[in-house]
């Protein structure tokens, strides 16, 4: 790559797209890499601010920013099919996710890559629901040309290994146990389990096992292991989950369960929410708090998608929620593109 005055360069060929901005109208490439600059050209391009401009020369020591960007797309999915491509536009790819599932991101190796300089790999949040079609992350070099070299370590600082993988969704047998003195007696109308069910068709999973309880240990307890002896993939309790003398679903839960992994997390809504596990398939055992049946996004939310799609959860994950873990409760909700969950 060279630099000349562009009144000089007929005939040579460009080595990056050429962008024009019209405030409020347009913003693309007037021209694209490759394209060889003619004398018609020569007032378009000054029109657009290039009084210099840079011409592609041979070099085998240095890659172009479109092929950078294709060592770091290969990076970022090690030729997964689970994932597809933009074409290279002004150096940068984009990420694009080719099936549902929930994103996970090695966060070692995207900062490992991050950090070599010269280089950058932008993505959405990790352990978020993603759909066919979204675009999860940007890649592209800093300058117009990158040493092999540069790329070569970036290569080897991921080891062979993706940063980005889509774990699919299994389409799990729920059972729901709907706990409180309150709609077991009839007294009010459960409003809990629709709101429920909705979140779980959205990812393909079904109630198939719905027992209501009142506030006593034993009774929530028998249903738990009644739902586990049913076969199914994962047990939710609505209710009760509150420091409350008639709140006992967390020792309900204590009781039926192998293994509790948290009763608490650093995320408004949903400070209250439980999570354990039963037997060596490790079926979950959830006890959501009450903001789960009002409040648009909750700790469930957050937690949902990595259960559907069977990805472990540790305490020291649910510890971590802290930094983003508040939901401003906005008018127009745009989770998990916002800062909930992060």
């Amino acid at each position: 790559m060279k630099l000349m005055k562009t009144v000089d360069a007929v005939g040579q060929m460009l080595c990056h797209d050429m962008t024009q901005i019209i405030p409020g109208e347009f913003k693309g490439p007037l021209f694209r890499k490759g394209h060889i600059v003619t004398e018609e050209d020569i007032p378009l391009l000054l029109s657009i601010g290039k009084d210099h401009i840079y011409v592609w020369e041979v070099n085998e020591s240095m890659l172009h920013e479109d092929e950078a960007a294709e060592i770091l797309y290969q990076i970022c999915t090690n030729g997964s099919s689970s994932f597809e491509k933009t074409a290279p536009k002004e150096g940068k790819i984009e990420v694009i996710a080719a099936m549902d599932g929930l994103l996970k991101i090695d966060r070692k190796r995207l900062y490992a890559v991050n950090s070599i300089g010269e280089m950058m790999i932008a993505s959405r949040h990790g352990d978020t629901a993603v759909k066919a079609g979204d675009r999860l992350a940007g890649t592209r070099v800093i300058p117009l040309i990158i040493e092999k070299e540069k790329m070569a370590a970036a290569e080897k600082a991921t080891e062979g290994a993706p940063i980005f993988t889509l774990k699919p969704f299994v389409k799990k047998k729920i059972g729901l146990i709907t706990t409180g003195n309150e709609v077991y007696y009839g007294r009010i109308e459960d409003k809990f389990t629709p709101v429920i069910k909705a979140k779980l068709k959205a990812f393909g999973a079904e109630v198939v096992f719905h027992k209501l309880s009142s506030d006593d240990v034993e009774l929530e307890t028998s249903l738990i292991q009644e739902a586990l002896a049913a076969d199914v993939d994962m047990v939710i309790c609505t209710g009760g989950m509150s420091v409350d003398p008639d709140d006992r679903t967390p020792a309900a839960i204590r009781a039926a369960a192998d293994e509790v992994i948290t009763y608490g997390a650093p995320v408004l809504p949903g400070a209250m929410f439980m999570l354990a596990y039963k037997g060596e398939k490790r079926i979950p055992i959830c006890g959501l708090p009450g903001c789960v049946m009002y409040a648009k996004r909750t700790i469930f939310d957050l937690m949902l998608p990595r259960l559907l799609a069977d990805d472990p959860i540790t305490k020291e994950e649910i510890d971590r929620l802290g930094e983003g873990g508040y939901c401003l409760n906005c008018q127009v909700c745009t989770y998990p593109n916002c800062g909930f969950g992060k």
